[in-house]
């Protein structure tokens, strides 16, 4: 599968576009497989051979200037945009007057087809109340009404990982009865704007309500942009509720500078400040060094798209 993941780890558009244009002009990158630190992939991303590209970012003000450097290649943004202040995603501009306008232009550049809405993760604490959310989702979604086609929502998960860094936001477990109150609204709220709402890699079926399971590395939206059918498999590498099908990640763990408290990829701060030194535009490698005992081993890729008509087509 020739989908790539610009990531699940960090927020390329936002800190690495520079670097990420770089690796479309080599048609290669390297990355490191993070439970074996030795081993290096070289994964090689022509325009042949990637069927699609899904952004994740918070602020792809950096990316958007240069993305006539995207073309003849097929993508889509998830852009998360919540009501969060700085205490919970601390390195961000302000949301209603810096990020709702960047959403809104991306789309008007794009598509709003290829610009996923993500509000998530949703926590609950003294400050960021049921109530809170739903007025912040509503004042979003007002505003994405003619920018998006979907909204895309899940619940924070309390990874050992993140409890350290969420340890002073008393964030409260939600019950289902909470989950569900606070879906039907959001339900509510999307399809008074029409947008259609998904939920994330949750346990919680809200069908009944109008919610159905989602995909962020999503088949059906993939088939749509590049007009034709993929073979693909659900992604095993991912958690039993999510339902993304297979893709090639191309970030590192552990630098992204967005400091988002409930991130469960950028865990250790001062991790952060370390690893993102090595950051060199110019290396095939996000954010480090080959060094000895490294071995680079190219990656066998290939397009996933199917090339033969079905009966029914």
């Amino acid at each position: 599968m020739m989908i790539l993941s610009v990531s699940r780890r960090t927020d390329v558009p936002n800190y690495y576009s520079d670097w990420f244009y770089n690796r479309l002009r080599d048609g290669y990158f390297f990355v490191r497989n993070p439970f074996n630190t030795h081993q290096i992939s070289k994964v090689a991303i022509t325009k042949e051979l990637v069927d699609c590209i899904v952004f994740w970012t918070k602020n792809p003000r950096n990316m958007m200037k240069r993305l006539n450097e995207l073309d003849g290649y097929n993508y889509y943004f998830q852009f998360t945009l919540t009501g969060y202040g700085r205490d919970i995603e601390p390195n961000l501009p302000d949301k209603r007057h810096v990020m709702i306008p960047t959403f809104q232009e991306l789309s008007s550049m794009i598509g709003k087809n290829r610009v996923i809405w993500r509000y998530d993760p949703i926590l609950i604490n003294s400050r960021y109340t049921v109530e809170y959310h739903i007025k912040s989702f509503k004042e979003i979604a007002e505003s994405l009404k003619w920018y998006t086609e979907k909204v895309v929502i899940s619940y924070v998960d309390l990874y050992a990982k993140t409890k350290k860094n969420m340890s002073n936001l008393e964030v409260n477990e939600l019950q289902e009865s909470e989950m569900r109150s606070l879906a039907n609204e959001f339900a509510r709220i999307a399809s008074e704007n029409s947008i259609e709402i998904e939920s994330c890699a949750e346990k919680i079926n809200l069908d009944d309500i109008g919610i159905k399971h989602g995909s962020c590395i999503d088949q059906k939206l993939i088939e749509e942009i590049i007009g034709c059918k993929l073979s693909s498999h659900k992604d095993s590498n991912q958690r039993l509720e999510c339902g993304c099908i297979e893709s090639i990640e191309m970030g590192t763990y552990n630098t992204c500078l967005n400091g988002c408290r409930y991130c469960y990829a950028n865990y250790d701060e001062e991790r952060v400040k370390s690893t993102v030194k090595f950051y060199d535009v110019h290396s095939p490698l996000l954010c480090g060094e080959i060094g000895a005992g490294d071995m680079i081993k190219e990656r066998k890729v290939l397009s996933n798209i199917e090339h033969q008509m079905s009966f029914f087509d």
